[in-house]
């Protein structure tokens, strides 16, 4: 089969537009079906026809006609994880000590608990 430098070299080069076009394709599937909310079924189905069909073309077709949008929807996604992301460590992490000597001290200026309570509450709050 590689009976040359030549047919190496092209069997390589026929392996890696192999793999180029999957990972594209990964691309343009995950922006049809998990990112863009707003084009219709039949849309995505007519889209996938052609991918199967005329393969890199159709890819190198949506990519230039939706490619800005598809950017767009990858950054959206993106910034939503990671707010996500950190709500989730805010939520997880729990409140500060200071927060809760805060909290306690306030309720402490409004009488609603008393000194020892107050010194109670920051005593297991510095002990977190």
């Amino acid at each position: 089969m590689w009976n040359s430098f030549w047919h190496f070299l092209w069997s390589t080069v026929v392996v890696f537009a192999f793999i180029a076009y999957l990972i594209i394709l990964f691309n343009i599937l995950v922006d049809l079906f998990w990112r863009d909310r707003a084009t219709s079924g039949v849309v995505k189905a007519i889209w996938v026809v052609f991918l199967v069909v005329l393969p890199y073309l159709t890819a190198l077709v949506y990519l230039i006609a939706r490619g800005k949008g598809m950017a767009e929807r990858g950054t959206e996604h993106a910034a939503a994880a990671r707010k996500s992301t950190e709500d989730y460590i805010r939520q997880a992490a729990g409140r500060s000590p200071a927060q809760e000597i805060s909290d306690a001290k306030n309720l402490l200026d409004g009488g609603v608990i008393t000194a020892a309570e107050f010194d109670q509450l920051k005593s297991a709050a510095l002990r977190q």
